[in-house]
């Protein structure tokens, strides 16, 4: 999955305007305008796409937790300028407030089944023996029951 394809989804999925989008992008410290925005929304073989780079999505996400979370005391949080499945799914979690009971329920909403186990181990870090990596298919399984869970689809 593409960075551009998890932005596309979560801004069906939330109902997220470009004011919105660009004002989550705000919360993070970053700024973007209209037509970037609306550039990334494109399909792939548009023209004027431009792909999302990590950075520009860690600041979204970060935007977008600030907005469902609230706004902590102290710095904005350092976007990152690598990121994968696995921090983007830790970032989902934070934004939605879900407990791993939670996510497990969102998962079985697209048919997909994953262990207690299996899905902790994509929050541990990765330097930990038990650490796995979030592929693609986890992902976009995950993004399908968060808009089935959230939106009703």
């Amino acid at each position: 999955m593409t960075n551009n394809d998890i932005l596309r989804k979560l801004r069906y999925t939330f109902d997220i305007t470009d004011d919105q989008m660009i004002k989550h992008f705000a919360n993070a410290g970053k700024e973007v305008s209209r037509s970037e925005i609306s550039n990334w929304m494109k399909k792939d073989d548009d023209p004027a796409y431009i792909n999302l780079v990590d950075k520009n999505l860690s600041y979204f996400l970060n935007g977008f937790i600030i907005h469902r979370r609230g706004k902590k005391e102290g710095p904005l949080p350092v976007a990152e300028s690598k990121i994968n499945n696995n921090i983007i799914l830790r970032k989902l979690k934070i934004a939605l407030d879900l407990k791993d009971d939670e996510i497990l329920e969102l998962l079985s909403y697209a048919d997909f089944r994953l262990s207690r186990h299996e899905l902790s181990a994509f929050f541990r870090k990765p330097t930990q023996s038990k650490f796995r990596k979030c592929k693609d298919q986890v992902m976009r399984n995950f993004l399908h029951g968060v808009q089935i869970g959230f939106k009703g689809d």
